[in-house]
């Protein structure tokens, strides 16, 4: 079971967090603790006060990866996102608004008027309007495509530089949320393959389907090559 305490645990440094995710570093600061440009002084956009602090939490964590959707392909226009997210705050009385399930199923006519009374450009929106009905848009789909839930609380994450069908989830309560298959940590199954074990030897080492270590191997390939490149 999830609950909401756990949205509170500090899970990453802000490095940390911005490689898993798959953004630069100092956006992912920007989102959490706002900054300074040309003289003016920006708010978070994630969190509702400046930390000052470089840990992010599960919840913090979690919010970050639906920015990163946004991030892909559009550059966020944050005054109008951060006007939303606070909306969604007082909507749904819940301080970490996008990690909550309920936003995306039951609550959608509330994101649909808090995007409005925002201003936030249909192009950013979380909903839309379609034959008279709420759907969610491509980026909020491709968000929870990727986001496992408990009692309407995001449990798990499918990271960044994992193939849609793969097995490697990131949870707060599975090693140290740490990308993970099957309980066990990826970056240790790509240890024991570099040494020179076969997948099958790694499986049967790990109690694992050649699935999940052919999985958390691909996903491990990719993060070193990211980090190469």
């Amino acid at each position: 079971m999830t609950s909401i305490d756990v949205l509170d645990r500090e899970m990453y440094t802000e490095a940390e967090a911005a490689r898993l995710l798959g953004v630069p570093a100092p956006t992912l600061h920007y989102w959490l603790d706002g900054g300074s440009q040309r003289g003016k002084t920006y708010r978070p956009v994630i969190r509702v006060e400046p930390k000052g602090n470089r840990r992010v939490t599960w919840a913090e964590f979690v919010e970050a990866a639906l920015l990163r959707e946004y991030r892909r392909t559009h550059k966020v226009p944050m005054p109008e996102l951060r006007l939303f997210i606070e909306r969604l705050r007082d909507e749904f009385d819940v301080p970490y608004p996008l990690a909550h399930h309920t936003p995306y199923v039951s609550g959608r006519q509330l994101v649909y008027n808090a995007q409005v009374e925002s201003g936030l450009d249909p192009e950013f929106a979380l909903v839309a309007m379609a034959s008279n009905q709420l759907v969610l848009t491509g980026a909020s789909e491709s968000f929870l495509d990727r986001v496992a839930w408990t009692d309407e609380i995001a449990s798990a994450w499918r990271p960044a530089g994992a193939a849609e069908a793969s097995t490697v989830r990131i949870e707060p309560d599975v090693r140290f949320g740490r990308p993970a298959v099957s309980g066990i940590s990826t970056e240790a199954l790509w240890e024991q393959a570099e040494a020179g074990a076969t997948h099958a030897e790694v499986a049967e080492t790990f109690d694992l389907s050649l699935t999940d270590v052919g999985w958390a191997l691909a996903y491990e390939m990719a993060q070193h090559a990211h980090s190469a490149g």
